[in-house]
């Protein structure tokens, strides 16, 4: 199994999931969000939009990217 980071994350908008889809598309590798028994990829914009946004988002990041953590790091929850 390959490593991992996990973060937590709260979409809150439409414009917001755009944001955090567009910056997870330059990724070369696998991002998932996970929410209940869901596992939605990360670069899928109308995946993310058919989950209930009001939930915290669980992420997995099979890789790093400066420029996408910086984006993880703005809708991170505590």
């Amino acid at each position: 199994m390959s490593k991992y980071t996990v973060s937590k994350i709260k979409l809150n908008a439409t414009k917001e999931v755009e944001e955090f889809v567009s910056a997870a598309g330059k990724c070369d590798f696998d991002i998932d969000i996970f929410y209940n028994r869901m596992i939605i990829d990360a670069k899928s914009i109308l995946g993310i939009l058919s989950m209930d946004l009001n939930n915290v988002l669980t992420v997995h990041c099979y890789g790093e990217d400066p420029e996408f953590s910086n984006t993880l790091r703005k809708f991170a929850v505590a």
